[in-house]
């Protein structure tokens, strides 16, 4: 391989899509919810608008619109959007309930190979997610799903959110590594494209199910990217990983 992986010291991840499958999880913890409700909205769909406000809800953010906020605040207002959309209007919801729903991202599960890739790539990397969740978010869906995190970095310590080029130099610069030695595992290849401008090893993980089994996005790799992996234990394979 061209790439010097030995430079290598620190592997950042996308989490929501990358290491943990978003989609099913909320879905679960919707479902009952819904239900309770006599919300006539599949569990599945119900998550999938739930995700489209994501990208939205941090534009504001980047382009300046309105301050730093973090992911979860961004995200109850999101649920109260969606509810909205579909009549229910969230004062009408106790709020425990709508706070439990919220946290369904603090429980989502780890793709079948990712805690054995991470643990498997951790061998050789410091390892951490650079992702737009908060830190406390982070911590509590590491805790639940086992991922083995050595730091947690990202958007919160940037006080923006992916794709702005501080949340993966800020990043790097807590890990104390320069770019070069700063490897970025994504299954989007937007965020991949953002990592690759400012330095970084880019290296894609194909999750070709994330949005479930209709997805017509991030199905293939969009640039050579330094890496192209079926899974984070295949990523592990490429790094040499034992």
């Amino acid at each position: 391989m061209s790439l010097p992986f030995e430079q290598l010291e620190f592997l950042g991840f996308d989490v929501f899509g990358t290491v943990v499958d978003w989609r099913s999880g909320v879905a679960r913890a919707a479902e009952p919810f819904l239900e309770r409700h006599g919300i006539a909205v599949d569990p599945f769909e119900f998550a999938k608008e739930w995700r489209a406000l994501y990208q939205p809800a941090m534009e504001a953010v980047r382009s300046g619109a309105r301050p730093w906020v973090r992911l979860d605040v961004l995200n109850r207002e999101n649920l109260e959007q969606v509810l909205d959309r579909h009549g229910v209007a969230a004062s009408s919801i106790p709020q425990a309930e709508l706070i439990a729903l919220n946290r369904a991202w603090e429980r989502l599960d780890p793709w079948p190979d990712a805690v054995e890739g991470l643990l498997r790539l951790k061998r050789r990397f410091a390892i951490g997610p650079v992702s737009n969740g908060h830190i406390a978010g982070m911590l509590k869906l590491a805790r639940f799903g086992g991922l083995p995190w050595d730091v947690i970095l990202g958007a919160e310590i940037a006080r923006s959110y992916k794709p702005r080029p501080e949340v993966y130099l800020r990043s790097a610069e807590a890990a104390g590594v320069a770019p070069g030695q700063f490897g970025m595992v994504a299954a989007h290849n937007t965020d991949l494209a953002a990592a690759r401008a400012l330095g970084l090893r880019t290296m894609f993980v194909r999750r070709r199910f994330e949005h479930g089994p209709g997805q017509t996005t991030d199905l293939q790799p969009e640039q050579d990217w330094d890496i192209v992996a079926d899974d984070l234990v295949a990523l592990a394979d490429a790094l040499g990983c034992p």
